[in-house]
């Protein structure tokens, strides 16, 4: 098996995006050969947010397939099995009053918690900082693909988008890390009123009722349309507010800090429905601190991390090219940063970081 090296190029195969921390003085993005870094300007590939949405989906519904959360994804039709994100938009049209006619303005999330009406996945968009709120066109939604590159980079899930991977051994050892956190590490958030654990749990049940049912999912009615079907509707109910809830106070697993009842909280199925839950600014890496994107978390020691961190605390990355090593053989700076042996050198020059060289 031979591993195809690639990389990512411009937005829709149109101008190469330029950078958001040079901005203007970027000619616009130069990929390195194997450093995830833009040869104009030196920035990294992420602070160029590269790719598009639906690149992002594609690459979503990689991580998802074959997960707990593989209901979050869609067959693509003559796709020869590949699976899409069924990322959840949300419209939000608001009436304009005026003397002339009635006129509406429209907000668009690029992303939404899904299996929620439009009043609680408004509340809980409205607990987020203005700045984090993905509406299309913001700040807001380019840093949530900004993070979704970061905290979930493709080299991480998928061999062929790796460039060091040299031998069957190193490639086999990284699928099976990648079956391993899938199985036992990987989860996405549900958002919910405190109290509510109770509906999460009936609607995972009744997921895998269904999946055991279809067959491990596969549905004649599946489709790559963006849209919600994390639940049922009796189930959705009961998410919006009509279980009966008991306890009269609950706290956040981040903060711990009081949570309130009528305020949606987070939930994470691999943490306990009735054990756990977090203020939606809280349901954060435990290492890096930043906000989980799409609310994708890695469960481990019982701690909520990116997908970058939980990977780089089970295999060594690389300083160099930022892919993980899965070779026997690597350096250790004595910084404490780790290389692949051909890339302990300058990226512009080649020079071997044991030696200064004018870059």
């Amino acid at each position: 098996m031979s591993v195809k090296q690639s990389g990512r190029g411009g937005a829709g195969g149109g101008r190469a995006p330029k950078c958001l921390i040079c901005k203007g003085s970027c000619s616009g993005f130069q990929p390195h050969s194997w450093r995830k870094a833009c040869m104009a300007c030196g920035c990294s590939t992420v602070d160029h947010v590269p790719g598009n949405d639906p690149e992002d989906d594609q690459q979503m519904g990689r991580l998802l397939t074959d997960s707990p959360c593989s209901h979050l994804t869609a067959k693509v039709k003559g796709g020869g099995g590949l699976r899409m994100y069924k990322r959840n938009r949300m419209i939000v049209t608001n009436p304009v009053v005026s003397r002339k006619d009635p006129t509406f303005n429209t907000t668009t999330y690029d992303w939404a918690p899904a299996g929620l009406n439009q009043k609680l996945a408004m509340q809980y968009m409205e607990l987020l900082p203005k700045s984090q709120r993905p509406v299309s066109g913001t700040v807001g939604a380019l840093e949530r693909r900004r993070q979704l590159l970061s905290q979930l980079p493709i080299y991480d899930q998928d061999p062929m988008k790796c460039q060091s991977l040299a031998s069957e051994e190193e490639i086999s050892s990284m699928l099976l890390f990648v079956k391993q956190y899938k199985q036992e590490v990987l989860g996405v958030g549900e958002v919910a009123l405190p109290g509510e654990g109770g509906a999460l749990i009936e609607a995972a049940n009744q997921r895998a009722a269904k999946e055991a049912k279809d067959g491990s999912g596969s549905d004649k009615k599946d489709s790559t349309q963006h849209q919600d079907h994390s639940c049922t509707d009796a189930a959705a109910d009961a998410i919006n507010g009509t279980d009966d809830r008991s306890k009269t106070e609950y706290r956040c697993s981040g903060c711990q800090g009081q949570v309130a009842k009528e305020s949606p909280a987070v939930y994470a199925e691999r943490a306990g429905y009735h054990g756990a839950l977090w203020h939606p600014t809280c349901f954060t890496c435990a290492q890096c601190g930043t906000g989980l994107v799409d609310l994708v978390y890695f469960w481990s020691n019982q701690k909520l991390f990116c997908g970058r961190h939980y990977c780089e605390g089970v295999w060594p990355r690389c300083d160099g090219c930022d892919e993980l090593i899965f070779c026997q053989s690597f350096l250790t700076a004595k910084d404490g940063r780790t290389f692949h042996r051909q890339h302990y050198c300058c990226w512009k020059c080649g020079q071997s970081l044991d030696t200064p060289c004018q870059h």
